[in-house]
């Protein structure tokens, strides 16, 4: 029998909110046998020196963390050559979307975005009731300038790219980011989540474009996607806009330690991120003598189009019934792709492993895996 008081609840429901099923609380979390080389994630452990400032944080558990993360955000102030008020410190970076889509878009508003490019901007542009308008990127993943500044994306409130770019690895000179940045009378959401294992980076630009604003987070580079530390960097003025529209207390002290310890120590970062960077390579290697079709990568993961006669689901089913996780994309396009993280080298061996062990299976034309 339905439940009238349920229904009147839900009938309360805003438009955009009716959009969305409840949650089920069904699934079940991989067990630590798991190789999880689906999420981008840094395998290493913090340094110890920055450990050392996340348990002295705890002896303040009972305080409230610092308001409007001052003492974080003149760490990073200091680390990026900026001054305080050019900062926001977010929940890791997705907290700083949020807050963009937020003060930015209307109903009916629009947002382009690069695609393929991180997924979760649909549900953020959908909770705004605004849409996603997904720009192509060009055979050789340079930015497609006219698509970009005329036709339907003239009318977007600003324009969202990531470089490198999540889920291809792709990168774009950042000459062309300021080429961009430049012709646009728009804000320009850049992205920058992977751009420690890059060539370049765009912070240079921020002092000279006004409409430009920097994305980054110590998820991917820096081994804390657990602890929730990201920045935005930009112009005072809309920072200090962002800033007041953010959620009281965002962030706990144990973050704040983290993003101060780290910002201080980013040298020693440097052998992690040249490991990365080296077994990226390997595995790119292996993968093409597989059969493997690797699209070259500037981020901690590779994305790779399957062997002919296989998607990427079907790769995605095989190996984790051997406990190894992958990511596979709906996107048109992106069907027949695995995307791998760069894991420990020991991951990474088994996971070359069973992947070369599955390729055998196909090339005896067995029907499983």
């Amino acid at each position: 029998m339905p439940d009238a008081k349920l229904q009147s609840v839900l009938s309360s429901l805003s438009q955009v909110a009716r959009q969305f099923d409840a949650l089920p609380s069904n699934s079940t979390a991989p067990d630590d046998s798991y190789i999880k080389l689906n999420k981008n994630e840094n395998p290493f452990s913090l340094p110890a020196v920055v450990m050392r400032g996340a348990i002295s944080a705890l002896e303040r558990q009972y305080l409230y963390p610092e308001d409007d993360n001052l003492s974080l955000r003149d760490a990073a102030a200091n680390a990026y050559g900026l001054s305080r008020d050019q900062v926001i410190a977010g929940n890791g970076s997705s907290e700083l979307l949020g807050l963009i889509y937020r003060a930015f878009l209307a109903p009916n508003d629009s947002v382009a975005m690069m695609s393929p490019g991180f997924s979760f901007n649909r549900k953020l542009a959908m909770l705004q009731g605004a849409r996603i308008l997904d720009i192509g990127w060009s055979e050789t993943y340079s930015l497609p300038m006219e698509r970009l500044l005329r036709g339907p994306a003239k009318d977007a409130k600003f324009i969202l790219l990531a470089n490198p770019n999540n889920p291809t690895g792709t990168f774009v000179p950042v000459a062309d980011i300021e080429c961009l940045v430049t012709q646009s009378d728009r804000l320009i959401v850049l992205d920058e989540a992977y751009v420690d294992f890059a060539p370049d980076n765009a912070l240079r630009l921020i002092e000279r474009h006004s409409n430009l604003l920097i994305l980054r987070t110590f998820s991917k580079s820096y081994a804390a996607a657990g602890i929730r530390v990201g920045f935005g960097l930009g112009h005072p003025e809309v920072i200090g806009r962002l800033r007041n529209i953010q959620n009281v207390f965002n962030m706990n002290v144990i973050g704040h330690a983290i993003g101060i310890s780290i910002l201080s120590q980013c040298a020693a970062y440097e052998e992690n991120h040249r490991y990365i960077k080296q077994e990226r390579q390997r595995v790119s290697v292996a993968l093409s003598q597989l059969g493997f079709s690797v699209i070259p990568s500037h981020a901690n993961f590779l994305l790779a189009r399957v062997p002919l006669g296989r998607n990427g689901s079907w790769w995605l089913t095989c190996l984790e019934s051997r406990k190894i996780l992958v990511a596979v994309f709906p996107e048109k396009g992106l069907e027949n792709c695995i995307r791998v993280s760069i894991g420990t080298r020991s991951q990474m061996d088994a996971f070359v492993a069973a992947v070369r062990e599955i390729s055998r299976s196909v090339m005896h034309e067995h029907v499983g895996c």
